[in-house]
């Protein structure tokens, strides 16, 4: 399966919709900027039937080196986006499971 780019999204949407290229990706680059700038502020970015970003913090942790038999290093606790699925989403992606399972991936 290929990646969706962003790239592949303007052009989608400027073929669906007869908007020039131009003014697509100001949308969409417009769009995940402000939905950037929302997490970086710590706030929940909710996106209906799509799902909700949400800023969590990570627990600090002891870490080790595999190539360093014995060597601990103290991972900070830090900020990270946690993506919690909406309904339909949900739903159309559990329909996959049957289809990798019998491919077998």
């Amino acid at each position: 399966m290929a990646n969706l780019t962003k790239r592949d999204l303007v052009v989608r949407i400027s073929n669906e919709t007869g908007l020039v290229q131009t003014q697509v990706f100001d949308v969409v680059q417009k769009t995940l900027d402000y939905i950037t700038e929302s997490l970086a502020d710590g706030n929940d970015v909710e996106l209906r039937n799509f799902g909700v970003f949400e800023i969590r913090l990570t627990k600090p942790r002891v870490g080790r080196n595999p190539n360093e038999p014995g060597s601990l290093y103290k991972i900070p606790a830090r900020a990270a986006v946690k993506f919690k699925m909406g309904k339909i989403m949900r739903q159309k992606v559990a329909r996959m499971t049957a289809v990798l399972k019998r491919n077998g991936s």
